[in-house]
Order: structure tokens, then sequence, then C-alpha cells
């Protein structure tokens, strides 16, 4: 199978996006992601958004310039910013008469076999009636100690849980370097087979800095650890959206488990 059939048939797919691609000057990126994700979910697939945004999104409205370093008022702005954020999500796909529900989760909620059960019970009944769920981690209740750590491997999880053909982690870069993409001689990878341990691959930062908390290195943490449950990553940028769910030729692969 190609690599444009493996998106285009894929039947349930979770598609991951970073604080600094949806809030702040890029909010107008919420619509065109919406457009896409429509478009996967017309086609008959059962999507699922991994999103974050909530802390960054809150910020402005407790008058903060930079994301907070405190653990209180990291839960304050996600308890504001959340709820804007899913309001913005609503407003959008309501063009497409789609509803969204929030599922927020604490990597002990995967941890604990009754809390993990009853995640995946009412998310497997979400995508039966249709409804898009939009994942975020419960950033008012985590604490330092239980935190996923980033958004990409809550992503790589929630594959795993629902038993997702395809996760697409977006960031602001386009897919994966053989160095960071600033630098000369940077190459694409178009193809990480599943056994590539990207011994020659430099890491740097993937995304803007100041409101995300993911990089390059958690982007292929979490594609390993999808691709070891038999799922199929697609790395892309934000802006290629329609793109990569459309199948065409954009991003790096990384090939699941034979």
């Amino acid at each position: 199978m190609s690599l444009r059939a493996a998106v285009t048939e894929a039947k349930r797919i979770v598609v991951k996006v970073g604080s600094s691609s949806i809030s702040g000057p890029n909010v107008g990126q919420i619509e065109p992601l919406v457009d896409a994700l429509s478009a996967a979910h017309a086609r008959g697939a059962e999507v699922i958004l991994v999103s974050s945004g909530a802390i960054a999104t809150g910020m402005p409205y407790l008058q903060l310039d930079a994301r907070p370093t405190d653990l209180a008022t990291q839960q304050a702005a996600a308890a504001v910013g959340q709820n804007v954020l899913i309001y913005r999500y609503q407003e959008s796909l309501r063009r497409y008469a789609i509803v969204a529900a929030q599922v927020l989760l604490t990597a002990g909620d995967l941890e604990n076999p009754t809390h993990r059960g009853n995640a995946q019970r009412a998310m497997e009944r979400l995508i039966d009636l249709r409804i898009l769920p939009i994942v975020n981690e419960n950033d008012t209740v985590a604490t330092h100690e239980i935190r996923f750590g980033d958004n990409d491997r809550l992503a790589a999880l929630v594959s795993e849980l629902i038993g997702a053909e395809l996760l697409v982690l977006l960031s602001d870069v386009d897919a994966l370097y053989t160095r960071p993409p600033h630098e000369p001689g940077a190459r694409a990878i178009e193809l990480v087979p599943f056994d590539d341990d990207l011994a020659g691959v430099e890491i740097g930062d993937i995304g803007a800095a100041g409101v995300g908390t993911g990089g390059a290195g958690t982007k292929i943490a979490a594609a390993k650890l999808a691709a070891a449950s038999g799922t199929a990553v697609l790395l892309a940028s934000t802006a290629n959206v329609a793109a990569a769910l459309a199948g065409e030729p954009t991003g790096t692969w990384f090939a699941p488990r034979p």
C-alpha cells in the first residue's frame, strides 16, 4: 500500500496540534485545521484531535506576557484557556455541523486500569456517535509528578488506547530533518523505517519558544511509541495539514511495527 493510500484509507486518525500552532498570532490556523479535520470526517474517517494550547490561550486573559512558571498559575491559565479553546474549535466546527467533545486526561488516568477503561469506553462511544473528541492534558489538576510532559506523548498513548491506524503530529516545521532545518546541509527525511534508530540525526527544537513544551526529541519519542503499537505516524507542519490528511507527499512518515 502506498503512503497516500495508507492515509486516505485510514479509518481511525489521531491528529495532534501544538500550542504555538493555534494560539497567539497563529490562532487563525484553527479554521484551516478544522477544514482538514472535517474533510477527513466527511470521507468516513473517525477523527480524534489532541490539542495543546489551554495555558497559552488563557495567558492573555490573566494579563500574562509569558508562560507562567509556577504550577498554580499554569493551572489557572489552563482553566480559563481550555474553555476559550474548546469554544473556538466548536464555533469553527459548526460550519460543518460537527459537534466537539472535551476529553481531559492525566497520566494517572491512563495508568489506572479503571480510569483507562472509562476513558476508552467514553471515547469509543463518542466516535460511534460521530462526535469529534478534542483531547488535552487536564492541566488544572495535573501535577509535576504525573504530567505527560508534552502532548506528543499523550497523542501516542491515545492512539494506542483507541487503536488508531494513523497519528499525525503537527508542528511549526514541515518534516524531520537530518539536523536543525536552519543549519546548512539540513535535509528533510521522507521515511523512517520501523527499526531505524535515527542515529545520524542531530536533534534540535521543533516549535516556537515560549508557549509550547515539545520539541523534535519529544516528537520522535512519541512517533516511536505509537509505531511500536502498530500506528503509522506522519510528522508534518500545521500549515500543511490539509495536504497531509489528503495523502499528498509531505512531512516525514514513521512506518509502524510490521
